[in-house]
């Protein structure tokens, strides 16, 4: 019998509102204030990313310099992402999300969070979620242990994504034809991963992803309403 898997996104499919740069403002809030004045240059990154000068993992990176800086201790970093995650959790997940986990469960489906958020906080997130297995972004350590602004391997977007779900299978010592997997997202960037799992659902979807799931007769849901 095979292993029933319910993989989800996060950002805008558990949760109403996207989620890294509110974690860096609110990083930078609590760490050095002086940071926020740097709010422009984010800005100006994003129409870097917006003209294809950068891409999406360069985006993220440069956003994390500006706002939170070098080299950081995860001593101190950890109380700043504790008190994030409890803000998203009170104010920013959506009711039919945690509907949606509770079935899942109730169905026997190990669920497995897949963001291209940082595992930093993502995995906070999940842990409140009762989510046990993540799959996210990965930031790199210097020399002395301390977080920098470098992504560690892949940012988890697009093909990133299934590949660094297929690489969590394999850690699992899991097959693909051992499981079944029904995948939630909002974004036609996850549309790969939708043609991989076994049920497809496009939820709190955008245009595109809604056309295409139309297309290939996937379940749409709507859990912003």
């Amino acid at each position: 019998m095979k292993q029933a898997l319910a993989i989800y996104d996060m950002d805008r499919t558990i949760t109403r509102r996207a989620t890294y740069t509110p974690f860096l403002i609110h990083a930078a809030w609590r760490l050095a204030p002086w940071r926020l004045v740097l709010l422009p240059f984010v800005l100006l990154s994003m129409v870097a990313y917006g003209l294809k000068l950068i891409d999406r993992a360069r985006l993220k990176e440069i956003n994390y310099r500006l706002l939170i800086g070098g080299a950081t201790d995860p001593k101190r970093l950890e109380p700043v992402i504790q008190s994030f995650a409890d803000h998203q959790i009170a104010t920013n997940i959506l009711p039919g999300a945690r509907a949606s986990l509770a079935a899942d469960r109730e169905a026997g489906r190990r669920i497995v969070m897949a963001t291209a958020s940082y595992r930093l906080y993502a995995g906070a997130i999940a842990e409140r979620l009762g989510i046990r297995d993540v799959i996210a972004t990965e930031t790199r350590l210097d020399a002395k242990g301390r977080i920098i602004a470098r992504i560690e391997g892949s940012n988890c977007y697009g093909d990133a994504k299934l590949a660094m779900i297929e690489q969590w299978l394999e850690r699992e010592g899991l097959t693909r034809e051992a499981v079944h997997i029904r995948f939630y997202s909002d974004h036609v960037s996850d549309s790969v991963v939708h043609h991989w799992s076994d049920e497809p659902v496009a939820t709190n979807a955008h245009d595109r992803l809604i056309k295409v799931a139309k297309a290939e007769g996937w379940e749409v849901l709507d859990w912003s309403r």
